[in-house]
């Protein structure tokens, strides 16, 4: 899934920083006060449209989020956060190029912001792009190695392009982070079947995943699809 940026979040990433009160004197001291008291006039005023916006992006109300979050970088162009979620909502609205350039403003007003690497690589992957992906995806890694989200997700654009090696490695790092994720043994026995026809460790990976929980895998091993693994010593 996309990295949405949570409201209160983005609402405290607008507070100014790096602009000290010039001191020495009572009217440069009155200048400061309401130099800053502007700024974070301003910064309030983008939060409540940015507010609304991740309200109607909820709601699936797509449109109406990309109006709010298009006035909240009116009023702060340097919003990155507002642009991260509009370009997720542009996304969910069909308009991947939309979401993708976005994002790319996003990443230029904070290139470390890894959320924007993700998601753009979560664009990319919608469009086939996978090469694309998988390069956004190790950029937020980078970033946040213990994002076994951009993990999972670089795994899939991996066994997507045909690289079940690859794909297996990142599995197994998300495991290595979380053992009880689930969904990461059954996405790494999907690729050792499909990869390597290895149905013995493919199953024993799913067998792991039913018995952390995975609904899925549960009907699926009491299924007649699954009954050769269920029946597999």
């Amino acid at each position: 899934m996309p990295h949405t940026r949570t409201a209160l979040a983005a609402a405290l990433s607008l507070l100014p920083l790096g602009h000290p009160l010039l001191l020495g004197s009572t009217t440069a001291l009155a200048t400061g006060a309401v130099m800053l008291s502007t700024q974070t006039a301003v910064a309030q005023s983008a939060a409540v449209f940015f507010n609304r916006g991740y309200a109607k992006d909820e709601l699936k109300d797509y449109q109406g989020a990309i109006a709010d979050y298009t006035k909240a970088i009116a009023i702060n162009p340097q919003y990155a956060d507002a642009y991260n979620n509009r370009g997720i909502a542009k996304r969910k609205s069909g308009d991947y190029q939309g979401a993708i350039a976005d994002y790319n403003k996003a990443i230029e007003i904070n290139p470390q912001d890894a959320e924007a690497y993700y998601n753009r690589g979560y664009a990319k992957d919608e469009l086939k792009d996978y090469q694309g992906a998988i390069a956004d995806y190790t950029k937020a890694i980078a970033i946040d190695p213990q994002d076994g989200d951009a993990y999972n997700n670089r795994g899939i654009a991996k066994r997507k392009s045909g690289d079940y090696q690859g794909a297996i490695a990142d599995y197994s790092k998300i495991i290595e982070i979380n053992p009880q994720d689930a969904a990461a043994y059954s996405n790494r026995g999907i690729t050792k079947g499909i990869g390597f026809s290895d149905r013995k460790g493919a199953c024993s990976d799913f067998k792991k995943a039913a018995s952390l929980g995975y609904q899925y895998r549960i009907n699926w091993l009491n299924s007649a699809d699954g009954a050769w693994c269920r029946n597999m010593r």
